[in-house]
Parts: C-alpha cells; structure tokens; sequence
C-alpha cells in the first residue's frame, strides 16, 4: 500500500479564471507567499536585534504593514480563481444547477464591479501620494508604490471576478 504522505503534491486547479488569469492569479499569490516569508523573516531578524542589542530594526513595523497588505492583495486573485471564497448558499442548493451557476456568475459581477472601483480609487490614491510626496515615517517609503501596487492586484482581482462570472453563467463552476 502507498503512503499518501509520500505522493507528489499538486497545485489545486485554477481553471475557473482561464488558461492565462488562473496561471498569473497562482505566480502572483506564490509572490504574496514569499513576501509573506520575508516578513516573517524580517520580525525575525528585528526581535533577535531588540533582544540582543536593545533595539530593533529601525522602521521594522512599516515594512510588516506595507508587506501585510501587499501579500494579502496577492492572494485574493488566487482565491477567486479557485473559487475559494465564503460562498452563502443555504437557500439556492434546491435550485437546479443551471440557476445556482448564474447566480454565482452575477454575484462574481457584483465583486468585479465593487473591486473595480476599489482599484481605480487606489490608483486615484497612488497618483495623490506621488504627487505630494507622501512617504512612511521612519524608512521615508513613498506611499505611491505601495499603493499603485495595492491597485493593480485588485485590478487583477476585478478581471479575475469577472472571468469566473462568465465562466459560472456559461455552465461551469
């Protein structure tokens, strides 16, 4: 008998967002894991410093917001992909399939749209942050990468909403 602890370990699929979104959608939430990581290591490294020297990493609590923020806006694209969200549907599962994949389809509109909007905010917001030269307090970051960055994976994410909504209406889920 096989160990199933032994078996290769597949990548779940993500064919919901299509053969070019599912693929971007899984790169970029790979990235939000290893930014993920460097954060990790960057607490890390400024806990041993304060332990040892008395101080941390000057700033070290800005890079955990910007870096938080940055990897959880690379995994929403992801999740959508796979169709991974809280998904409420008590009442629709008496409904023949049909209907319950239309209904997916509208709400996954309703998000493209409501994430759409968001985007376009953030990027109103980055262009705002560059042009007055917003920056962190300690490190002196400029705000408008972090921002404009935040704004194109929630772009991903509306077009990765609306992928998913036509392939719910067209049958599949």
């Amino acid at each position: 008998m096989s160990d199933p602890a032994a078996a290769p370990v597949e990548a779940p699929e993500v064919r919901h967002a299509g053969p070019v979104l599912g693929p971007l959608a899984r790169w970029t939430a790979v990235a939000g894991g290893a930014l993920t990581v460097l954060i990790a290591l960057a607490v890390t490294a400024s806990v041993l410093k304060r332990w040892a020297t008395g101080g941390g990493i000057d700033g070290d609590f800005e890079l955990v917001q910007i870096g938080t923020a940055l990897a959880a806006f690379c995994f929403l694209p992801y999740c959508q992909a796979r169709r991974g969200n809280i998904v409420v549907d008590t009442f629709t599962n008496a409904l023949p399939a049909r209907v319950r994949n239309t209904l997916d389809g509208l709400w996954d509109l309703v998000l493209a749209a409501l994430v759409a909007l968001m985007a376009w905010r953030l990027f109103v917001g980055a262009a705002e942050a560059f042009r007055t030269g917003t920056t962190s307090m300690v490190l002196g970051i400029q705000a408008g990468y972090a921002v404009a960055a935040s704004a194109v994976l929630l772009a991903l994410l509306a077009v990765t909403a609306a992928a998913t909504a036509v392939m719910a209406i067209r049958g599949g889920r």
